[in-house]
């Protein structure tokens, strides 16, 4: 964590001549790290006595997320860490897959290089949201994996609903929303054989405390926990260890069962049945009403020709 940054992790306002004075640098350097880190999107307040975070950092703490895990859960986990900085957890985990234990999770304080989908941007400020991957090793190959994204959402909204943020919905293939803005969203990396063995490495991202600068570089709606009506907001401590404690569960039930041991959870928060939506595909678009998922985890649509049954798209619900 930068110098500054940890002096002012506490909420307290500082005075740039202190500042200077405890790290041992000029006032220039001091105002110059201030500035790079409102860059990346953290608030920092400033005054004539000095500069204060808009609201203390809620750090990650692995000994605490372990602490909160029951012991089944606990023995079953590899490494389980968390980073100041990475470019992407997910690509920690790639870069590292053939040494990481099964079922390891990476956090990381600050992504600067975070992915979703297609090759979209994870726009997160640092030490502000939660952003983690887990490595799971499958002994099948791909095609037993059809599906993994739609139960992960599954597990995620159900450690967001033990944390007290109900009312969630899930849009395929990979989004969490809320009254249809993107709360957080999943993506799944494999490899290995394409026959078996293959590992997945499975990136989620969930908005708990967005600034607004970071939600006007968005292209989309989206919402936070902390905007959610009702909700106790959670530390990202709390979140963290819902959040694998339900994951593991779920990866397991998943390698022995597939899909088919979800599909009625994911009925249940589909944010897209029985809507008009508007479907765009390498082969062009088309206007359809979404009809749930097939046994795989394929998106069903009924167009003007028929069912489509879709295993990859961009979605978007039309206004009716």
């Amino acid at each position: 964590m930068p110098a500054v940054l940890a002096l002012l992790a506490s909420g307290a306002r500082l005075g740039g001549p202190g500042i200077a004075r405890r790290l041992g640098i000029s006032r220039a350097a001091v105002w110059k790290q201030v500035a790079a880190l409102r860059a990346t999107g953290l608030e920092i307040d400033s005054d004539s006595e000095g500069y204060r975070l808009a609201r203390p950092l809620d750090g990650l703490d692995v000994r605490s997320v372990l602490a909160g895990l029951p012991d089944s859960t606990r023995k079953r986990l590899g490494k389980v860490e968390n980073h100041w900085r990475l470019d992407s957890t997910s690509s920690e985990c790639l870069r590292r897959a053939a040494e990481l234990p099964d079922l390891s999770f990476v956090f990381a304080d600050w992504q600067d290089a975070g992915r979703g989908r297609r090759g979209r941007r994870w726009v997160s400020p640092p030490a502000t949201n939660l952003q983690f991957s887990c490595l799971k090793r499958f002994p099948t190959g791909y095609a037993a994996l059809s599906g993994l994204s739609l139960a992960v959402g599954v597990a995620v909204v159900r450690a967001l609903a033990d944390c007290g943020a109900d009312d969630l919905g899930l849009k395929w293939p990979n989004d969490l929303v809320h009254d249809d803005a993107k709360l957080g969203g999943i993506l799944v990396e494999l490899g290995g054989e394409f026959m078996g063995p293959c590992h997945a490495v499975i990136g989620i991202g969930i908005n708990v405390r967005l600034p607004d600068a970071a939600r006007r570089a968005l292209d989309r709606p989206c919402t936070d926990l902390a905007s959610l009506p009702g909700a106790m907001l959670p530390s990202r401590n709390a979140l963290a260890t819902a959040l694998i404690i339900r994951l593991s569960d779920a990866l397991d039930t998943f390698e022995i069962s597939g899909f088919t041991a979800f599909t009625h959870a994911w009925a249940a928060r589909d944010a897209l049945a029985g809507r008009r939506i508007r479907v765009e595909t390498g082969h062009g678009a088309f206007d359809g009403v979404a009809e749930g998922v097939d046994a795989r985890g394929a998106l069903r649509v009924r167009a003007a020709d028929g069912v489509h049954c879709l295993d990859s798209a961009e979605v978007s619900v039309r206004a009716t």
